[in-house]
């Protein structure tokens, strides 16, 4: 099993920055993938970042490309979200998942298998 926690959330402005961490614990060496969701209110899960452990390829969302960036630091079993230009539409939950599986499709959060307990953050105007 994998345990994964998020951290980092939290208020901004129009413009600011933010970084989300996910700490993974427990049967870290089998996580594929690792990436990052969010979820607005009244829609859909999406996909806003991955990158895969061993060789560092990275894949964004349309939306966030350009402004976020997705690191990991594999000795301490953790993955990040860099987020720069917020803007009010960033404003959700913010969620890490992995899968162990690296043939999984990275933007389909039907492949990961494990998932954070989610991070809020709010963008104002």
């Amino acid at each position: 099993q994998v345990q994964l926690v998020e951290s980092g959330g939290g208020l901004a402005q129009a413009g600011d920055s933010l970084r989300l961490s996910c700490a993974a614990s427990g049967r870290t060496f089998s996580s594929a993938i690792m990436g990052w969701f969010r979820q607005a209110p009244r829609k859909e899960r999406e996909f806003v970042s991955a990158i895969r452990r061993s060789v560092g390829n990275t894949y964004y969302a349309d939306s966030v490309k350009g402004r976020f960036t997705i690191s990991r630091d594999n000795a301490k079993n953790t993955v990040y979200l860099q987020m720069n230009s917020l803007k009010p539409e960033d404003t959700a939950v913010y969620y890490c998942a992995a899968t162990d599986y690296s043939s999984s499709i990275p933007y389909a959060k039907n492949e990961y298998k494990y998932w954070g307990q989610g991070t809020q953050v709010t963008v104002s105007s």
